[in-house]
C-alpha cells in the first residue's frame, strides 16, 4: 500500500506563521500554554476583554490534535447518560449535557463572527450499532435524553439504515441532527488569526520549560521560562491536552495520551460517495475500540480509529494504516479498490474517568480531558475559562468535579499500561 504519511487537512490551508524574531514581552496578564483549540479559544476571549495575552506554543499553531482530528463537532459526552447521572446526580448532569450542546453553538458562533472558512456544516452525527445489544440500548438512551435534557435523537432501525449509510454490517443507528462537521486545520488557523486580530501575541517554538511562582511589584504571579526566553504573567492557563508535559507535572499525572490514527482515500466519484454517506453524517460505531469516519468536503473517505493506543510514531502510523484500511473495507466493501492517499496520527487526552476537566491545579488554570470530543468541547472550555479568568464568571459544570489520578498513584505521566488497556477494551467489545 502506497500512501503519503501526511495530514490531509494541512494540504487544504495556509497556516498562519508567527514572527520568529519577535521577543517575548516582559510581562502579560495571562500566559496561555498551547496554541490549539483550547488555548486559542481562551486567548481570543481574553484579548477581546482587554487582557494582554501571550500564547506559548512548543511547536507551531495547531500542530497537535487540533489540526489532525476528523473534524467532527459532536454533542454529548463519552460516558452514557445513566452513568453520568449515577456519578454526578441529575442536576449536574443536566448542566453538563447542556454544555455539550452549547459547545456546538459556540463553535458555530465563532466561525460566523470571525468569518472562518472551515466548511462548517450542521450535518448531524450517526452512531451505528456493532451488536444487537448496542442497538437495543439506543431506545433507552433516546428516552432518557429526551426526558432529562429535552434533547431529541432519532433511532434508525436496520431496515432503514440504508438511508444513512451504505453499509449493511450494522444493527441500526442513532442520529443527532445538532452535531456538525468542519475542516479542523482551517478552523484552528482561523482561531489563530482571530486571536491575532484581537491583539494577542502568539509565540511558536516557545516550549514552556519551567513555571514558578514569582511576585512582581507586589502582585503574585508566575515566571514562565521557555526555549525563547522568559516572561512574567499574572495568570497561567494550560490547554495542552494530549501533549501535556513535565512542565505541569500535577496535570500530566492525570492525563493519559492516547494515539488516534486516520487514513484518507483518493477523491471518490460523486455517486459512489453519496452511496457511502447519503446524508453526509459524521459517523462512529458503538465499540470501545471504535472506528469513526466521514466524507471530506472534496469527497474522500476519511476513516479513523484507535488502531494503536500509543501516541503517534512512524512505526505506529504505518501499522495503523494497514489496520484502518482493513477496517474501512470491512465497513465499506465497495472501497476495496479505492487508493489510500494519506495517513497520519495524533494524540488525544483521556482522563482516568473519561470526563472533561477544568479549573485550577497547583495555582494554574487548565482545561483538558476531551476524549475525542475536543473540537467543540475544547473551544467551549477555552471560552468559559477565559470568562472566569477576566471576570470571575464561573458557570462551568466541569469545574470542581473529582479529577482522579491513577489508582495507588501508579502513574507518573508515562503511559506504560496502554497495551494492557487496549487489550482490555478489545475484550470488552468482544463480550459486550
Amino acid at each position: 500500500m502506497s500512501f503519503k504519511e501526511r495530514n490531509f487537512w494541512l494540504t487544504t490551508v495556509e497556516m498562519p506563521k508567527a514572527d520568529a524574531t519577535q521577543p517575548l514581552p516582559e510581562s502579560v496578564d495571562v500566559a496561555v500554554i498551547g496554541a490549539g483549540y483550547t488555548g486559542l479559544s481562551a486567548t481570543r476571549t481574553l484579548a477581546k476583554h482587554g487582557a494582554k495575552v501571550a500564547v506559548l506554543e512548543a511547536e507551531t499553531v495547531g500542530w497537535g490534535a487540533s489540526s489532525r482530528n476528523g473534524g467532527m463537532v459532536l454533542t454529548g459526552l463519552k460516558l452514557g447518560v445513566n452513568k453520568l447521572i449515577s456519578m454526578y446526580g441529575r442536576e449536574r448532569t443536566q448542566l453538563m449535557y447542556a454544555a455539550s450542546l452549547a459547545s456546538i453553538d459556540c463553535v458555530e458562533q465563532i466561525v460566523r463572527e470571525e468569518a472562518i472558512d472551515c466548511q462548517f456544516s450542521r450535518c448531524g452525527h450517526l452512531e451505528v450499532a456493532c451488536k444487537q445489544k448496542h442497538f437495543d440500548d439506543y431506545s433507552r438512551q433516546v428516552e432518557v435524553i429526551a426526558r432529562e435534557f429535552n434533547h431529541h435523537l432519532r433511532v434508525v432501525p436496520k431496515s432503514e439504515l440504508h438511508t444513512e449509510i451504505g453499509s449493511d454490517i450494522y444493527f441500526g443507528g442513532m442520529v443527532d441532527e445538532v452535531s456538525a462537521g468542519l475542516n479542523p486545520a482551517r478552523y484552528v488557523a482561523g482561531l489563530a488569526r482571530a486571536a491575532d486580530r484581537a491583539a494577542a501575541a502568539i509565540f511558536e517554538r516557545a516550549r514552556a520549560q519551567k513555571i514558578e511562582r514569582e511576585t512582581r511589584q507586589g502582585t503574585r504571579g508566575w515566571r514562565v521560562s521557555t526555549s525563547r526566553g522568559s516572561l512574567w504573567a499574572r495568570d497561567v492557563f494550560v490547554g495542552t491536552s494530549g501533549y501535556t508535559g513535565s512542565v505541569t507535572p500535577g496535570l500530566k499525572k492525570k492525563i493519559i495520551p492516547i494515539g488516534s490514527y486516520i487514513i484518507a482515500t483518493e477523491v471518490l466519484p460523486e455517486a459512489p460517495a453519496r452511496e457511502l454517506s447519503p446524508r453526509n453524517r459524521m459517523i462512529y460505531d458503538s465499540k470501545n475500540y471504535l472506528y469513526y469516519y466521514r466524507l471530506t468536503p472534496d469527497r474522500r473517505m476519511l476513516f479513523g480509529g484507535r488502531a494503536a493506543f500509543f501516541p503517534e510514531t512512524e512505526q505506529t502510523i504505518r501499522k495503523s494504516a494497514e489496520i484502518l484500511r482493513r477496517g474501512m473495507v470491512q465497513v465499506y466493501p465497495q472501497l476495496r479498490d479505492a487508493r489510500v492517499e494519506y495517513v497520519w496520527g495524533g494524540t488525544l487526552d483521556f482522563a482516568f474517568d473519561i470526563m472533561p476537566h477544568a479549573g485550577q491545579l497547583d495555582g494554574m488554570y487548565f482545561a483538558v480531558g476531551y476524549a475525542g470530543h475536543g473540537v467543540a468541547m475544547a473551544t467551549y472550555q477555552g471560552q468559559q475559562m477565559a470568562e472566569w479568568i477576566v471576570g470571575g464568571k464561573n458557570e462551568n459544570p466541569f469545574v470542581g468535579i473529582p479529577f482522579p489520578g491513577a489508582p495507588l498513584g501508579l502513574y507518573n505521566g508515562n503511559p506504560w499500561f496502554l497495551p494492557l488497556a487496549g487489550a482490555w477494551y478489545k475484550f470488552l467489545d468482544w463480550v459486550s
